[in-house]
């Protein structure tokens, strides 16, 4: 488990734009049972978290369509509550950092780590704006 003094800066970059932070099993349940759509990030200490995911993925929202609802859960540190949000990921094996985009509660687009490695910000911004544009 990381310390608190190095996960909550990484938390708030997502939070201070809008991401919900779920912390719970029942919380994440919740928020991606909701209808409409969601984007969900599990974060992490990662270097591309930091580097690509956490940036590509705020900038991802300042296109004309974007998600309905914005939740995160961080990889290390809230144990249950990531390991719920990876059931509702599969088949995809556990990845973090991810991006997923479920509509209606249901997953229709993915990001697994291996797809955000190497990639700057602005790719992964394109990539799910382009699942924007299909799902919301």
């Amino acid at each position: 488990m990381y310390p608190e003094e190095l996960v909550m800066p990484m938390k708030a970059e997502l939070t201070d734009k809008g991401f919900q932070d779920v912390t719970s099993v029942e919380a994440v349940n919740e928020a991606l049972a909701k209808p409409g759509t969601t984007l969900l990030m599990i974060n992490s200490v990662c270097g591309c978290a930091a580097g690509a995911a956490r940036p590509g993925a705020v900038f991802s929202l300042t296109g004309d369509k974007k998600p309905d609802n914005l939740v995160t859960v961080f990889a290390g540190f809230d144990g249950e509550a990531v390991a719920e949000a990876r059931k509702h990921l599969a088949p995809f094996p556990p990845s973090s950092p991810c991006i997923a985009l479920f509509k209606d509660g249901e997953l229709v687009h993915m990001l697994e780590r291996h797809h955000i490695e190497g990639n700057p910000a602005g790719a992964i911004a394109a990539n799910l704006q382009s699942a924007y544009d299909e799902y919301c």
